[in-house]
């Protein structure tokens, strides 16, 4: 994969945390046993028995908006099946039903996060479930203990939630003759949680239940083809919500002046939030509109001449940008105008020998030396990761009971993880062809066609350089959408990064939002 194209929902942050996972070893066997097994490529083929689907199931209350809410909490796994109807793979999950509802018509929700490879722990231990770890953010968080907390801002009022992690992560796994590689790609991960999805409402009568997503990250390239497939499929949603979208990969190749126009309004936001710009205007939305305005137009325009650009135009657009950025123009003239978002990290607070976050700018790390071109390390990430993976595996145990044999993958990296991103939009051949990337914008853009009710929340921080806001406006401006279909989207913009609800205050907001969300999707 280009180093151009972003690798969301924590790719680079869960290559570290799978140092610390380890692998279920294999059964020993007697040395008569194993002389006597078939050659491994053939054992490989036979099909083992699948495993019975398992689960704990525990009781809990959480007080919320002046309420006391009795709710169940279900850990387990449930079975999916190959074409030949086959059990070929085990997915781990947890849900959390309101306790005294009309079960069967309640809304319920699918979350997950992305990678693609990345467990779900982080949206489960910082989002909208009943138990929320707090962290230190933007600074870096302390070691344990940790603290574990009723979460005041879940959405355990508005609809039941199930959170579901990706095969090879968690504790989901193929079993029969599934094998990782049946999973491992874009068109194979959506066909795994479409059979999930029908396989939980199936089994919970939940057939007849509002249903909506919410994917951050590469979740969000998962939540846009799987809208369109769980259609196919007779799974009608009612809402989709985004959270920090990558919808398309097919314009981050080098020599393409796309992800600099992209960027452009990120690093003005952030500019604006450390207090890099020389005259910083009082208010930042406004200022994002003529920053947007300029990286669409002039700025768009004067990449576009490429070698050509005159000097005198680029000291122009140079002079314009540093305003714009905190960057000096005597470096945008050195980077011929086009800086990427891991050469802003290092320079735009390089006097202060100080680095920013790729997940989230607010967050600040401290290089050995300040002479590099991009950060050592991304303090984002390192600031946050010992306290998810210790509060999840405390609370898994302690809290929701679940004892497995198996380790907890928080990621699904490794020697055997070879991701396919190639594509089947809706059409197939006869429409777009097979993608080499994928362009998922497609895939929503054609749900939202065939069902019109679908509501869609794209939720986006303001300081989030993996996936930027700008970009995000543009793919889902390009979806090709009738008026009537427009009016189904709606924007949510925060002053965090890549995982919003890092920033409490913007958690609360977000709450907030998705309560009106929710209450629009349901009234029909």
């Amino acid at each position: 994969m280009s180093g151009k194209i972003r690798t969301s929902c924590f790719a680079v942050l869960m290559v570290i945390l799978a140092g610390v996972t380890v692998t279920a070893q294999a059964q020993d066997k007697k040395p008569d046993e194993a002389k006597a097994q078939p050659p491994a490529a053939t054992d490989n083929n036979k099909e083992k028995p699948a495993p019975k689907e398992t689960s704990s199931v525990t009781q809990h209350t959480l007080a919320l908006n002046g309420q006391t809410l009795h709710y169940t909490a279900t850990a387990g796994d449930l079975l999916i099946r190959d074409a030949e109807n086959k059990p070929n793979g085990s997915m781990f999950y947890v849900a959390y039903t309101l306790d005294g509802q009309q079960g069967k018509t309640r809304p319920v929700t699918f979350l997950y996060n992305g990678g693609p490879g990345s467990s779900t722990l982080w949206l489960h231990m910082g989002s909208f479930g009943p138990m929320r770890i707090e962290t230190d953010s933007p600074k870096a968080t302390a070691p344990a203990p940790y603290h574990l907390v009723p979460n005041q801002y879940s959405l355990l009022d508005k609809t039941d939630l199930v959170f579901i992690d990706a095969m090879g992560t968690g504790f989901s796994k193929p079993v029969g003759k599934g094998t990782l590689k049946d999973f491992l790609g874009v068109d194979e991960d959506v066909k795994a949680f479409n059979n999930f999805i029908a396989r939980y409402i199936t089994v919970n009568q939940r057939w007849n239940s509002p249903k909506f997503l919410i994917g951050e990250s590469y979740g969000t390239t998962r939540s846009a083809a799987l809208s369109y497939a769980l259609q196919q499929s007779g799974i009608s949603l009612n809402g989709v919500v985004l959270v920090s979208s990558i919808l398309n990969y097919n314009d981050h190749a080098p020599g393409l002046d796309n992800d600099y126009i992209d960027n452009l309004p990120s690093y003005a936001a952030i500019a604006w939030y450390h207090d890099k710009l020389a005259n910083k205007p009082s208010d930042l939305k406004p200022f994002l509109e003529e920053v947007r305005s300029y990286a669409r137009g002039p700025y768009a325009e004067a990449l576009s001449q490429g070698q050509n650009l005159s000097a005198a135009d680029e000291d122009q657009v140079a002079r314009k940008v540093s305003q714009m950025t905190g960057l000096s123009v005597k470096y945008l003239k050195d980077a011929n105008l086009r800086v990427s978002a891991s050469e802003f990290r290092k320079e735009l607070m390089r006097n202060d020998r100080r680095t920013l976050g790729r997940y989230d700018a607010r967050f600040e790390g401290i290089d050995m030396n300040a002479i590099g071109e991009t950060p050592t390390y991304d303090p984002s990430d390192t600031g946050i990761t010992g306290a998810f993976v210790a509060a999840f595996h405390n609370y898994l145990a302690s809290d929701l009971k679940f004892t497995t044999d198996d380790v907890y993958k928080a990621t699904a990296y490794g020697p055997n993880f070879k991701w396919n991103w190639k594509h089947v939009p809706p059409g197939g051949s006869s429409g777009w062809g097979k993608q080499q990337w994928p362009d998922v914008a497609l895939d929503l853009g054609a749900a939202m066609r065939e069902n019109p009710h679908m509501k869609l929340f794209s939720v986006n921080g303001y300081f989030d350089l993996a996936t930027p806001f700008f970009e995000t406006e543009f793919d889902i401006s390009h979806m090709q959408l009738d008026p009537s279909v427009r009016q189904n989207i709606r924007f949510g913009y925060y002053p965090s990064g890549h995982m919003i609800y890092l920033n409490v205050d913007a958690l609360k907001q977000l709450r907030s939002d998705l309560g009106e969300f929710y209450a629009s999707a349901l009234t029909q």
